[in-house]
C-alpha cells in the first residue's frame, strides 16, 4: 500500500515549469505516505535535482523543504527521518542546485535563511551551503571523485 505513492514521486521527473502548489503538495504527501521507503524518496528527489533542467532546480529545493517541514510537523523533530537523510548528500545536492539560473540563486539563499531562522537545520549545516553560493563553480564531486572521470 505504501509503495503506491512512489509513482507519484517518479512523476517529478516529468514536471514542467511552473510547478503548481498543488503538484508540490501531492509530491510531499506521497513522500510522507512512503515514509518506510524514505531512503528511496530522498534518492528520487536528489536525482531529480541532479538531472532536471536549470529552471526546475529551485522547485526541487522547494520539494525538499516541503517534505522536511511536513515530516518534522507530522512526526516531530526527533522522529523526522527525511531531514537527516537529505543532509547526507547536501553538499552534492546544493552543488547541483547552484547550477540554476543566476536569478534563482536568491531563492536558494532565501530557503537557507528560512531554515536557519526556523531552526530546521543547524548553522553548521547551513553555513557551508551559504558559502557555496558565493564560491566559484567547481567540478561536482560524487563519492570523492570528479564526475565524468
Amino acid at each position: 500500500m505504501k509503495t503506491m505513492s512512489l509513482p507519484q514521486l517518479f512523476s517529478m521527473i516529468d514536471m514542467k515549469p511552473p510547478i503548481s502548489r498543488a503538484k508540490m503538495m501531492s509530491v510531499t504527501k506521497a513522500a510522507i505516505k512512503a515514509i518506510k521507503l524514505y531512503k528511496h524518496v530522498v534518492l528520487i528527489v536528489e536525482k531529480f535535482i541532479k538531472k532536471c533542467k536549470p529552471d526546475l532546480k529551485v522547485p526541487g529545493l522547494y520539494v525538499v523543504d516541503s517534505i522536511v517541514r511536513q515530516s518534522r510537523h507530522q512526526f516531530g523533530i526527533e522522529k523526522d527521518v527525511f531531514g537527516p537523510r537529505f543532509m547526507k548528500n547536501f553538499s552534492a545536492t546544493f552543488q547541483n542546485l547552484y547550477l540554476c539560473p543566476t536569478d534563482d540563486k536568491n531563492k536558494i539563499l532565501r530557503v537557507l535563511n528560512l531554515w536557519q531562522k526556523n531552526g530546521v537545520f543547524t548553522m553548521d549545516v547551513i553555513q557551508p551551503l551559504l558559502d557555496m553560493a558565493s564560491a566559484p563553480l567547481l567540478p561536482l564531486l560524487e563519492n570523492g571523485f570528479v564526475e565524468g572521470q
